[in-house]
């Protein structure tokens, strides 16, 4: 990423990461709720956690550094480090997760397109795709990426327009709160934040970083959403791959599963990378991208992962609290840490703000629990940080 990015080239590259199976399926979780509720439902909740993206590219922007290493402004060296790890982690496992989803969604294609089937062939070879198209995306070519997403865009629009068939909406055989699933809505775009600045960095403009990431996430996940949504109410499925072939789009379908995923995936190779280097500054990036394109692939083949929800609400419960106290240090309080090891009162606040999340989610409010998250663990820091002075 040695070249600027134009406003343009970070929506594109937002908008293609936001287009995605794991998206689609997070959708179709909301369908319960019917079709006008979900859509209020996801548009609230994109705009909370894109807002919540965004700030954390801006930050980046200014600082001319990656979301973990502009960190250290409020947790300290070391404090960043632990935030560091904990991204690595979320971000080998959303590697395993997409690899295994388009694997997966590969196979009837594959079987009735070209006459072969195999799970673990499938993996290997977007595992492959992923590691090249994130040496490319390092070296900074964004046109391969621009042209798939603009094909991928044209594809999600039909799709979204193909769910609108002669059909009656089907009732879903499942129930989840108003609270539940806008929460599902504000953790997928925050599940992006510590990775934004990775590319936010390089952006030509403040304006290009914050519109730009905002607007390219805002539009890709809401529709994926939508389209998830409405497919489910309309086949009475929640399978994203049931949905795409239902609508019979043919070699069309494998095209979105490809490209999807190696649109979306090349970024959490990418920022694992940079969270790596935040710790160790010599590493190579070839030998990193390597890894983690490996790793991801590896637990694609060996360890399914079945508890994604779950998943998404762990991210959140991290996140939510983590980016509170950046912020207020960042933008109300001023005050630069960089340059010592911990922020005791910061990484307290955090720690509480995440079994705050877990608690108050199991009460269920109708907001979710990223937005008590957040003013709990503000609070909480104001009132350690007038103790510690």
């Amino acid at each position: 990423m040695k070249k600027q990015i134009s406003g343009i080239s970070l929506f594109t590259l937002w908008f293609g990461a936001a287009v995605s199976l794991a998206e689609m399926m997070t959708g179709s979780l909301i369908a319960p709720l019917g079709l006008r509720n979900g859509i209020v439902v996801i548009l609230l909740g994109h705009l909370v956690g894109g807002l919540f993206l965004s700030l954390a590219g801006y930050i980046g922007f200014r600082e001319r550094k990656s979301t973990l290493e502009s960190s250290r402004f409020s947790l300290g060296v070391r404090g960043s480090y632990i935030i560091s790890i904990l991204n690595i982690v979320q971000l080998i496992g959303w590697t395993a997760i997409m690899l295994i989803q388009a694997a997966k969604a590969m196979q009837p294609l594959s079987l009735s397109i070209m006459g072969y089937e195999s799970f673990k062939l499938s993996v290997i070879f977007l595992g492959f795709l992923v590691f090249f198209w994130s040496l490319k995306m390092e070296k900074g070519s964004h046109k391969l990426n621009e042209l798939s997403v603009f094909l991928l865009m044209i594809l999600s629009l039909t799709m979204a327009y193909l769910s609108f068939g002669p059909h009656q909406v089907q009732v879903i055989p499942s129930s989840i709160s108003l609270g539940l699933a806008f929460e599902l809505s504000i953790v997928m775009p925050l599940s992006w934040t510590p990775l934004i600045a990775d590319y936010t960095q390089q952006a030509r403009s403040a304006k290009g970083s914050f519109w730009g990431s905002f607007l390219g996430y805002f539009i890709g996940s809401s529709l994926m959403y939508f389209i998830g949504l409405s497919s489910s109410l309309y086949s009475g499925s929640t399978d994203p791959i049931q949905m795409m072939t239902s609508l019979n789009l043919g070699v069309a379908v494998l095209l979105i599963v490809v490209l999807s995923t190696v649109t979306t995936t090349f970024m959490d190779v990418y920022s694992a990378v940079l969270s790596t280097v935040n710790i160790f500054k010599n590493m190579s990036r070839f030998w990193l991208i390597f890894i983690f394109s490996g790793l991801g692939t590896v637990l694609a083949l060996y360890f399914p992962m079945n508890q994604y929800e779950k998943f998404l609400y762990m991210i959140g419960s991290v996140f939510a609290p983590t980016f509170t106290i950046i912020f207020m240090d960042y933008f109300l309080f001023k005050k630069d840490r960089s340059q010592k090891m911990y922020n005791k009162s910061g990484i307290s606040s955090i720690g509480a703000g995440v079994f705050f999340y877990h608690w108050i989610q199991n009460l269920d409010f109708i907001i979710g629990a990223t937005l008590p998250t957040i003013f709990a663990t503000a609070i909480l820091y104001c009132l350690l940080r007038f103790l510690d002075e």
